[in-house]
């Protein structure tokens, strides 16, 4: 609780307990000792939560992600979890998406980088996982490119790939609220034929907001997408102010869809969606 969270990436375990990773981040202002540290959580309401006693993963020793881990997502499998998280280097230059496996969630084993960056495409980050039809693994990440953050896909048969590029799922809008900087969201998969993402995008000057894009089953269209944001950060006094909500997972619960946000990269939010 020293710490700011974010990035709250909250699921539904199979006897009904809500379970949730979340990055506590050290406070702004304060000395920056790592970009992150991931802890876990379990809860009956799907809104408090009891935290395990220590972090399930954190900085190093490896290089790749020495200088803090990130934004977590989760993928429940036969044998446990499988966390991608985004590891960020010792110096904060840069990060590559990266992954850890194990029985539970205080006995993971970091297995190295998911999805590396390259030339083209930096700072692999927030993952957003969804199985193909065949059992492969659908890869939705967020990268950096000519100053700005896009959404990338690619396909591939295992947890680390190889993977294969999908065409580019979805691009930022002229003259909109989504015009510069656009970064994966959780997907809503409850009608396989019509998927969604709430994505998160963002002018240039990082103002970022919550909104949502239907694709087809197979993911190789836009079929809908909405106009004007979703979720908008309360009003601030000061311009200058962190202005920021950003998606990182849905839940459905008895037909009411939950989204859980956080606000001001500093704390957490859940809202209530409901199809018109």
């Amino acid at each position: 609780m020293a710490r700011d969270l974010m990035s709250p990436y909250v699921w539904r375990e199979p006897d009904g307990r809500y379970a949730m990773m979340v990055r506590a981040v050290v406070p702004q202002g304060q000395e920056l000792t790592d970009t992150g540290v991931i802890w876990s959580g379990w809860s009956e309401d799907g809104r408090h939560f009891q935290m395990l006693d220590r972090p399930s993963i954190v900085p190093g020793p490896g290089d790749h992600d020495a200088g803090g881990v990130e934004d977590p997502t989760v993928v429940r499998t036969d044998r446990g979890y499988v966390v991608y998280y985004s590891g960020v280097l010792s110096d904060h230059s840069h990060g590559e998406l990266s992954y850890a496996a194990g029985p539970s969630l205080d006995a993971l084993t970091k297995s190295g980088v998911a999805l590396a960056s390259s030339k083209s495409e930096g700072n692999t980050k927030e993952a957003t996982v969804d199985r193909t039809a065949d059992g492969g693994w659908r890869l939705f990440y967020e990268y950096a490119a000519d100053e700005a953050s896009r959404v990338g896909l690619a396909v591939g048969p295992d947890v680390a790939g190889p993977w294969d590029e999908q065409p580019t799922p979805f691009t930022p809008r002229t003259d909109s609220w989504d015009d510069w900087h656009l970064s994966t969201g959780p997907l809503l998969t409850d009608d396989p034929s019509t998927p969604v993402m709430f994505y998160n995008g963002a002018t240039r000057d990082a103002r970022w907001r919550i909104g949502w894009v239907a694709f087809d089953a197979d993911y190789t269209r836009v079929v809908a997408r909405g106009i004007q944001p979703l979720v908008t950060p309360p009003p601030v006094d000061d311009r200058s102010a962190t202005d920021i909500a950003f998606a990182a997972s849905v839940v459905v619960v008895g037909g009411a869809i939950w989204l859980y946000y956080s606000l001001e990269d500093r704390r957490l939010a859940r809202a209530l969606i409901r199809r018109s």
